[in-house]
């Protein structure tokens, strides 16, 4: 064997380990943190429950939430593993997950990406309906600190299914502060199990949750459509007149 192919090999083996590893330090990850996900799943779940009764009837629902509660144990030790608790978008994976596995039953049962998403979007609007409304304000210097320093580490990327992002600093005007995602660890997650028409639906819920946090999100692009990035743009809500925005159907793809 020749030096160069001999290397070549060497690296291979390195790369099928690194991976190996990885996948082992996900799964013990996620099964110690199985309780919380499924507890999490079950939340969900109790918020889409009416809405799905309400068009497919108690059932069909019964059939379709059991399905998804047994598709989200299988699911919970193949996370995809970014770090855990050391990277802050781990949480990012794991509330992703109940909405991944309810369009994938959703689908093997005939119905659309669109009908899940509007499901999910529903019940989302609901919850955070409930909650009083309060304006975020200017975000603190340790606040831009950290952004700034959690976006440089993802440059480095060390695991091939995280997120990479740019902090961008506010205009003084227009935002006050805005990521630029050119990889999504979600559309990474959510590529892998076929489930890209889905994906600028739960990417909606982007404009819907950012209420909770007292804020308006601007956005031109998303990855899920296309787009060369997330360009997420941040500026504290005067008020929440006009949120949440219509979903669509030019939404989905």
């Amino acid at each position: 064997m020749s030096k160069r192919r001999k290397n070549h090999q060497n690296l291979e083996n390195e790369s099928n380990n690194n991976r190996e590893n990885t996948f082992k330090e996900g799964s013990e990850y996620y099964t110690s943190q199985k309780s919380k996900i499924l507890a999490k799943f079950n939340e969900h779940a109790q918020n889409w429950k009416s809405f799905m009764v309400s068009r497919y009837g108690e059932r069909f629902t019964d059939t379709i939430l059991k399905e998804a509660h047994e598709q989200t144990e299988d699911l919970i030790p193949k996370i995809p593993y970014i770090g855990g608790d050391d990277n802050l978008m781990t949480y990012h994976l794991i509330n992703s997950t109940p909405s991944l596995v309810l369009y994938k039953v959703m689908k093997a049962h005939e119905k659309t990406a669109r009908e899940t998403g509007k499901i999910i979007c529903e019940a989302t609007v609901k919850i955070i309906k409930q909650l009083p409304f309060s304006p975020a304000g200017s975000p603190p210097p340790e606040f831009i600190r950290k952004k700034r320093e959690e976006a440089k580490k993802s440059q480095e990327r060390r695991y091939s299914e995280d997120w990479v992002w740019d902090f961008i600093e506010g205009d003084g005007s227009d935002f006050d502060y805005g990521y630029d995602f050119h990889e999504c660890g979600v559309q990474k997650y959510y590529k892998a199990h076929g489930a890209d028409r889905f994906l600028p639906y739960f990417c909606f819920l982007d404009f819907v949750t950012t209420r909770a946090s007292g804020q308006v999100l601007m956005r031109t692009m998303t990855l899920a459509k296309g787009g060369e990035k997330c360009d997420f743009r941040l500026k504290s809500a005067v008020n929440d007149q006009g949120w949440p925005q219509p979903f669509t159907e030019e939404e989905g793809v």
